[in-house]
């Protein structure tokens, strides 16, 4: 069966940035399974997956426009310390989860502390890298009607609440 939309598929993969040190990598016993098509990996290795089949390999090379985007340095701000809860400890180079307005998660790298203020940093930590993939595709498999209406894989297993 061949990668097309409404598919679940498993790979094993690592990424590197050009220089083969590789800086994520998926586990021999924990490969990354997703559903094509529903833009939950980044759309340039979505893109050079479509087609393939199990058992097929290959290298991709994904620009920072079909990555996690270009550096946007307006994503940079400064937040007065008192947005932030008393007690969470801030470090320059963490990063921290919050929720925005609407209720979503938002992740953001502490660039600086200052005196009475944090720079943080919006852009995604790979935002303007080109990303270099080795893939190996394990497995390709028909989505479930469940999974489809859910827009994501459900494992076996495990029950969840949506």
């Amino acid at each position: 069966m061949e990668i097309t939309k409404d598919t679940v598929v498993t790979v094993d993969y690592r990424l590197h940035l050009g220089d083969g040190k590789y800086i994520e990598e998926s586990e021999k016993d924990d490969p990354l399974v997703y559903l094509h098509g529903y833009e939950e990996i980044v759309p340039g290795l979505e893109k050079a997956l479509e087609g393939k089949k199990a058992g097929d390999t290959l290298k991709a090379t994904v620009s920072p426009e079909d990555g996690y985007g270009e550096y946007d340095p307006d994503a940079v701000e400064e937040v007065p310390r008192e947005e932030f809860p008393a007690d969470l400890e801030l470090e320059a180079g963490g990063i921290v989860t919050a929720t925005d307005d609407e209720g979503d998660e938002v992740e953001f790298t502490v660039k600086e502390l200052r005196p009475k203020t944090v720079v943080v940093d919006f852009n995604h930590s790979l935002a303007g890298k080109t990303l270099h993939f080795e893939v190996t595709v394990r497995e390709v498999r028909k989505a479930t009607e469940e999974e489809l209406e859910h827009g994501h894989v459900h494992s076996p297993g495990h029950d969840h609440d949506h």
